[in-house]
């Protein structure tokens, strides 16, 4: 039975300064029993031994040294390498499969953002305090978004649950510093809205296939991603429906979003007659055509998103004049999808409806999020209230 060994520590002094050292013994490749070294803390975070073997028992050391093929803690660049290749690799058997957007941005959000920060730290070394100190810093710094930090923090998440379920470290609570990290989630950020009137000014801008295709995304609240991924087979002109069996983004074919996401949205008779016109117009009218396919690629592809909202939509409507043309603010075919929900909810429809149109799994998201009050819808409320208030009452004499 293999003897349990704690080691020793000493002082040296190393690149970073004066630094605890740990010396222990370990078997090399032919069995023989060398000395080998591991950098621990630096003394003027740890002035003292007794502090020093609390941070090494803090990060179970010693449950780690006494495995035969113990090479030294492991970095989180080390654990992050890992999640890569067991869970960001090839989806198609995946238990829980990831779209190619989904597996594209952990890796960039890892490269650029989270890598440099935390590559080359023992894993479990990192303290929660540490990474809500950093979250706050990107805001500051470089102006983040709370869900995109939310987002690096869900990442970091996933690489040490990834870690502990292979048994890279081990499983405990307290070695998934994750766990206690704080982040706000929701965004300072308010959606832009336009109503019916001003989509249709920006409407009557536009060419077609342009055309057909903001009238599709206004009025069903398909994303972008999905009106670009429709086939003319996914169109059932006889059945009103139409049918949402894939994405198109980032140039590649995708899942929808979710299972609520693959359900099907009507097809009103309006909206179909101006399909029907783009699908008489249009040389790709074969069932496994794209219904907006780029001509530039003889029809092999579907249009690019971005172009569209750069090149159409937003000219349009400058012209129309729902926005100016150096206005910053996000304007796309999200817009339309948060007006659609927005105008829905205010007109009185029912949550449900809204939410099955939109086809959002929790009816909470479409409230929450999509259905932005209008001030005047507001304005008319409060004053039902204050005309309520100030009612003339009979006076008793």
């Amino acid at each position: 039975m293999a003897r349990f060994q704690k080691g020793w520590l000493r002082e040296e002094e190393r690149k970073a300064g004066p630094t605890w050292v740990l010396r222990y013994y370990a078997s090399n490749a032919d069995g023989r029993r060398v000395e080998r070294t591991m950098a621990i803390c630096l003394l003027s975070d740890f002035p003292s031994e007794a502090a020093a073997w609390q941070e090494i028992n803090r990060l179970r050391i010693h449950d780690t040294i006494n495995q035969p093929d113990f090479k030294g803690p492991a970095t989180f660049g080390q654990l992050a390498a890992h999640y890569r290749e067991h869970e960001l690799g090839d989806q198609t058997d995946a238990v829980d499969p990831k779209s190619h957007t989904t597996v594209n941005g952990y890796k960039r959000n890892l490269e650029l953002h989270i890598l440099p920060k935390w590559g080359h730290r023992p894993a479990l070394s990192v303290e929660p305090r540490e990474v809500e100190e950093w979250l706050r810093a990107l805001k500051k710094e470089k102006g983040l978004e709370n869900p995109t930090l939310d987002r690096l923090r869900r990442i970091m998440t996933l690489v040490y649950k990834s870690a502990q379920r292979y048994g890279v470290i081990p499983r405990g609570e307290e070695c998934n510093p994750m766990r206690f990290v704080r982040c706000k989630t929701t965004s300072d950020y308010e959606a832009v809205t336009i109503t019916p009137k001003q989509a249709y000014s920006t409407w009557k801008w536009l060419e077609e296939p342009e055309k057909t295709l903001t009238l599709l995304a206004a009025a069903t609240g398909l994303r972008i991603s999905e009106c670009l991924g429709l086939q003319w087979g996914d169109v059932d002109f006889t059945g009103e429906l139409i049918h949402v069996r894939r994405t198109w983004t980032a140039g590649k074919v995708g899942l929808p979003k979710s299972r609520a996401s693959k359900a099907a949205v009507p097809l009103h008779p309006i909206l179909a007659r101006h399909m029907e016109g783009w699908h008489k117009e249009t040389a790709y009218a074969g069932p496994q055509d794209w219904v907006f396919p780029s001509t530039r690629l003889a029809g092999k592809q579907p249009r690019v998103a971005n172009m569209l909202v750069s090149d159409h939509l937003r000219p349009a409507a400058v012209a129309a004049g729902v926005i100016k043309k150096d206005e910053k603010i996000r304007f796309g075919f999200h817009t339309l999808r948060h007006s659609l929900a927005t105008f829905l909810v205010s007109t009185g429809s029912d949550p449900k409806t809204v939410q099955s149109l939109l086809r959002h799994s929790d009816v909470q998201t479409t409230l929450n999020i999509y259905a932005h009050a209008q001030n005047a819808d507001r304005m008319t409320a409060q004053g039902d209230l204050l005309a309520a208030f100030f009612e003339p009452t009979t006076t008793v004499q």
